[in-house]
This record gives structure tokens, C-alpha cells and sequence, in this order.
């Protein structure tokens, strides 16, 4: 689908484009504006946030004929998008990774990021299984269930965004980096706040400009300000925008963890306090996210490690309860009189590979679900967790927020095709209103998992391992499952 939206874009840069003023040399082409100061440099689009998904987004507009003459400003203090991101293959893998879903690599792809990635340390997996502490039900699911190569690869942050820098570098491209935070905003609009110690004021007479003071007392203008500045997004507080949202009273551990043999299989286990999540990372390394409730979190990542390591152990095998029987989905098990058809007679219950080694350091952070209520206004839109956090128990976080870059550089794109300013909100709202579906949807399902698997109550027991078996066993809704978390937009009972 993406290939067919650039080669239609190509067609349309091959005719005659509407006129429109792209920035040069860092000055805008509105000079004669009331306000205009040209000693301030002024942008097509600022991008707010110069991590994983701000970056992404760059490189998007960087690969497209019509978004790849855009002057664009990256405003954002971390050191590395002008040293670069230190890796050294021979230390163990950062525990913050990100499980990468083949839609995303195929867009990665496209851009040209997903070579830099394959030069570094990445783990593709074709293999997962999930199951319940009650030892009632399992799901296996396996790529070629769903006619795919792989079911996602886990890829460390920090190989990702060295990878997403390296793209931009290789492209032809304008931009200039700044190594600063954002202060205020300032446009000729009342929703705007402006910060009570800013020394200057609202600007006037500038129109689709506006200006972003930064906490070096530098400024610049822009068309079109993208917050990419994750969770606590100063761009969103500033513009205004309301969220809704709720804490699940729930920490997560993560960390970098050492087996005897190489991991090849996603592992996830829903215990009483929460799931634990067992992912490849490359040789024998695997990553571990553990949710929990905060004393608990807390006591974990005090503890010494070889007690962690037996604790983790014991969560990935007997612990809390037995394991899934397979005897239990066959005749006269307490299921049998689901009807089902089988995908694969041989996909029995497995046991996760033994954690020998704890080889990073433990760290925690809460748990919350954020929607944005809406994510743009004139000259300003939201992408990645400025507008939305999830749940990390299946993995979807940063894939929305890639879904949101590469989306949103798509509509830009559309929008210069027909020649419409790129700050317009009737452009922005297309993207809005394409995104929210995709990422409400998600939402959902995952606040669904956590609520449902939350409560140890009997007879909802019963219905979670029903689920599992129609899951495991049921062809259409296990292809449905997996294109679904794959990145295909489609809900698994629609596919």
C-alpha cells in the first residue's frame, strides 16, 4: 500500500505542482510580513522531539519527492543527534527495546532506515506463546499461521535511533538541528498559551507562522510544529490540548537477562499481579518487561540479583500455577465441545528457556493509558506518545507512534500535491481523524487485556482459557490475530 501511495505521489511531482513558498536557506519567503525578523531562522515544519518517532517522521518527509524540499528544524537537547548514538556490540543489549511489527519494517524499509538496523544487534522472532498462571489455557502462534515471514523483531532503542539518524544523514535533506528544549509557543491564536516569563509577546501579522522560544534563548519560526516529545509533551501543554487517561497502579520491571541456549520464541505469561514478557534480542540475550503493583516492583528491583533471577524463573515456569495441559482442549476435556479447526496438531505447550544470568540493570517505571483529545490545531499536531500511551503488554506503543509519522508525512504530502499549507487544520484533521481509529482501537483492546486479566475470580478464569483454546485452535481468528498485531489495520473478527 505504501509503495502505491509513493508511486502515485511521483506521478503527481511529475506535473505541475501548485506554487507554494518553501523556506530557503533557513529564511522564509514571507519576509515583507509585519513582525518578520530575519535574523530568526524560520522552518517548513519544527519538529518538537528528536527521538524514535520524531526521527522516523523526518526521515519519512526526507524519502518522499514531495516532502523531501521541506526545510525542517529538530529541536531537541539529547546529545546524540549531533555525536551520534554509541554502540558497542560487544556489551550486552540496553534493556529498552521495542518489538518492531513487520508492517513497521516494511516502512522502515521504504525510508531506508531498516539496512542501519540489520548492521546492528536485532532479533526476528516467528514464534509466541502466551498463557495463564491458572495452567487452564495457551496460545501458540506461529508466523506461517498467518502465511508471514516473521511475527516482529525486538530491536533496541537506542539501535533504532542510530539507525533513523544514519537514514537522515544519508538523505538529501535541509535540516538543522537544535540542541535545546522547547520554552514557549506563540501564534496569532488565544488557545496558545504563552509562558508569563517570556520576554517576548504573541506575534502578529506573521499568519501561518509560529514562533518557539527555546530554553537556550534561541527562536525560530515554523509552519508547522509536530510534537514528537513524548508523554509529557511540552507542545501539547502548551497548545492547550486535554487528555483523558487513567493509572493502572502498575510498575514495570525491565531489564537485559542471559540464557545457557538462544531464545527464538516471545514468551508471555499472565500472572495475578500482571503479565510477564520473555522477548529475543539477539545470541543469548533476552529481554524481560515484568508488570507488577509498585510494592512489588519496588522489592524487585531492590532485591540482589541471583533472588531476581530465581524469582523470574519461577514466574516463566510452576510458579502461581501448573502448566497448560494439552489433554485439556482434546476429547472430554473441559473444551471439547468447542468445535475447532485445528491449525497445527504439534503446537504443544513449550517451556521457556532458563534465565542463568541477570547482565543490566533493573528499571522501573508506572503504568498509565493517555489519549489526547485531539491531536492538532492549526499549526500544530501531536504523533507518538505526545498523543497517546498504551499498555506495554503486547508490545504496540512505538508502532502507533510509527504509524502516526509515517502517516502524517503522507497527508503533508498529499497536501502540497493539491497546494495546501501544511500548518492548515483542515489537512491536519485528515490525520487526526485516520489515527484515532487505528490507535483508539488498539487502546481498547489492550485496556480490555489488562482489566480482564486484573481479577482472580473463577468463572472469569474459565472464559480467559476458553479463549485461549479458540485462539490456539480456530485458523481465521489466529490469522485474524496475528495480521492484526502484525500492523494491518484490521480487527482480528473482521479479517
Amino acid at each position: 500500500m505504501n509503495r502505491l501511495i509513493r508511486r502515485k505521489f511521483g506521478e503527481v511531482y511529475r506535473l505541475k505542482v501548485p506554487q507554494r513558498n518553501f523556506c530557503a536557506n533557513g529564511a522564509a519567503t514571507n519576509s515583507a510580513q509585519p513582525g518578520y525578523d530575519s535574523k530568526i531562522g524560520h522552518y517548513d515544519i519544527a519538529i518538537v522531539g528528536g527521538g524514535m518517532v520524531g526521527m522516523a517522521f523526518a526521515c519519512s518527509l526526507a524519502s518522499m519527492p514531495l516532502t523531501k524540499d521541506l526545510n525542517v528544524a529538530i529541536i531537541d537537547s539529547n546529545p546524540a543527534l549531533s555525536s551520534g548514538v554509541s554502540i558497542k556490540k560487544e556489551e550486552p543489549p540496553d534493556p529498552r527495546v521495542s518489538t518492531v511489527t513487520p508492517a513497521t519494517i516494511s516502512i522502515f524499509k521504504e525510508i531506508g532506515a531498516w539496512k542501519y538496523i540489520e548492521q546492528n544487534r536485532h532479533a526476528y522472532f516467528d514464534k509466541m506463546q502466551v498463557w495463564d498462571y491458572t495452567g487452564l489455557g495457551y496460545t501458540r502462534y506461529n508466523a506461517r499461521d498467518a502465511n508471514k515471514e516473521v511475527l516482529g523483531c525486538v530491536v533496541e532503542n537506542r539501535v533504532l535511533l542510530s539507525s533513523l539518524l544514519s537514514c537522515l544523514q544519508s538523505a538529501d535533506f535541509r535540516k538543522t538541528i537544535y540542541p535545546s528544549r522547547l520554552l514557549t509557543l506563540h501564534r496569532n491564536s488565544s488557545s496558545t498559551k504563552v509562558d508569563s516569563h517570556s520576554s517576548g509577546l504573541p506575534l502578529h501579522g506573521q499568519g501561518n507562522l509560529v514562533k518557539l522560544d527555546l530554553i537556550d534563548g534561541s527562536s525560530l519560526h515554523a509552519k508547522l510544529v509536530v510534537g514528537a516529545d513524548g508523554s509529557k509533551s511540552r507542545v501539547r501543554e502548551l497548545a492547550g490540548i486535554k487528555t483523558t487517561g487513567w493509572n493502572y497502579s502498575q510498575n514495570a520491571i525491565i531489564c537485559t537477562v542471559e540464557h545457557a541456549v538462544e531464545n527464538q520464541c516471545a514468551w508471555q505469561r499472565f500472572l495475578p499481579a500482571g503479565p510477564i514478557a520473555l522477548l529475543p534480542v539477539g545470541d543469548n540475550f533476552s529481554n524481560i518487561v515484568w508488570t507488577m503493583n509498585p510494592k512489588e516492583a519496588n522489592d524487585h528491583k531492590m532485591m540482589n540479583g541471583d533472588e531476581f533471577i530465581k524469582d523470574v524463573n519461577h514466574a516463566l515456569d510452576y510458579g502461581f500455577g501448573p502448566h497448560p495441559k494439552s489433554s485439556m482442549f482434546g476429547d472430554g476435556g473441559i473444551f471439547s465441545w468447542l468445535k475447532a479447526d485445528v491449525t497445527s496438531a504439534s503446537e504443544f505447550f513449550e517451556i521457556p528457556p532458563k534465565v542463568i544470568r541477570l547482565v543490566s540493570d533493573r528499571m522501573m517505571f508506572p503504568l498509565s493509558l493517555m489519549h489526547a483529545n485531539n491531536y492538532a490545531s492549526k499549526n500544530i499536531v501531536l504523533i507518538g506518545d505526545s498523543a497517546h500511551t498504551v499498555h506495554p503488554l503486547a508490545g504496540q506503543g512505538v508502532n502507533l507512534g510509527f504509524g502516526d509519522a509515517f502517516a502524517l508525512s503522507r497527508v503533508i504530502a498529499e497536501g502540497i500535491a493539491v497546494g495546501t499549507d501544511i500548518g492548515e487544520v483542515t489537512m491536519l484533521k485528515k490525520f487526526e481523524v485516520e489515527r484515532k481509529t487505528a490507535n483508539i482501537a488498539m487502546m481498547a483492546i489492550l485496556d480490555g487485556f489488562q482489566k480482564a486479566y486484573s481479577v482472580d475470580f473463577g468463572p472469569l478464569n474459565i472464559l480467559r482459557a476458553a479463549a485461549f483454546h479458540v485462539a490456539q485452535h480456530v485458523s481465521p481468528l489466529k490469522r485474524g490475530i496475528i495480521s492484526y498485531a502484525s500492523g494491518e489495520q484490521r480487527l482480528p473478527l473482521f479479517s
